[in-house]
């Protein structure tokens, strides 16, 4: 791909980006820059990617074709009143943050610009994110492609529609959290019954990991998947009876909704 690609703000979900663009080889390393506003994250960025790295943002903002805006929500306002004047006329704007609308970009930017609201996720680290996409009108679909390409260097890509953004953190974006406690309290369970504990988190990340493999693999409902294991007057049956009794689904839609209404607040 023949663009240039910047990144204002270098923090964990920017690592995990970079790590994927760069082993791709999509872009030339000397074709992508990040900014830092300290030294020791700027000094870690160029050792770890060989990438062009600055303190200053208007330096990523100049050179920049395609262009993340990888800070916090709270932050958006402060950069890109910095930045507005800099950027080239058809720079595309890419904004990671939960909350951000593509108004709140058009707005803040005072023109028209090319505008494109994700949510990745981080493990996206390892090449396995799951990163949703919504562009605003401007961007034509060969550049919506483009920025697909980005993403899909270390994970999968779906477009929404722009009034489900909000739901997107929940569902994919902050909910490796919940599958991190998931594998903990497994994990826990086995030491529990003496199960040495690094033997226990691989089997049950391994665990987590095939029974995702299984519903994305072959389509089948996760409920028919679940029913599967549980043979009649088993133990898996006394499992999911005693998960059902603590409203295990119920307390994942509830953390959910928690979750949601907070993006919502971002505002």
């Amino acid at each position: 791909m023949n663009k240039k690609i910047g990144f204002i703000g270098a923090g964990k979900m920017a690592q995990a980006m970079l790590e994927g663009i760069v082993k791709s080889e999509l872009i030339l390393r000397e074709n992508i820059m990040a900014s830092s506003a300290t030294k020791n994250t700027i000094d870690k960025i160029a050792g770890n990617y060989g990438i062009k790295t600055s303190l200053h943002n208007i330096d990523v903002a100049v050179f920049a074709d395609i262009l993340f805006l990888a800070v916090k929500p709270e932050h958006h306002l402060l950069v890109i009143e910095e930045i507005k004047q800099e950027i080239k006329p058809n720079t595309i704007i890419v904004t990671i943050a939960a909350g951000i609308s593509l108004m709140d970009l058009e707005r803040a930017f005072g023109q028209k610009v090319k505008a494109v609201r994700t949510m990745p996720n981080t493990p996206s680290f390892v090449g396995e994110g799951m990163s949703v996409i919504c562009p605003n009108e401007h961007l034509t679909e060969e550049e919506l492609i483009e920025v697909e390409h980005l993403f899909q260097t270390f994970g999968k890509t779906e477009r929404l529609e722009e009034n489900l953004m909000d739901a997107v953190p929940a569902i994919s974006g902050s909910s490796p959290a919940y599958i991190y406690m998931l594998i903990e309290a497994m994990a826990d369970g086995g030491v529990r019954q003496g199960i040495p504990r690094d033997k226990s988190y691989r089997l049950a990340a391994q665990a987590v990991l095939g029974a995702a493999k299984m519903v994305l693999d072959t389509g089948i409902h996760p409920g028919e998947l679940k029913d599967n294991v549980c043979t009649p007057g088993g133990a898996t049956i006394e499992a999911v009876a005693a998960l059902e009794k603590k409203q295990f689904r119920g307390a994942i839609m509830s953390a959910m909704d928690s979750c949601t209404n907070k993006v919502k607040m971002l505002r």
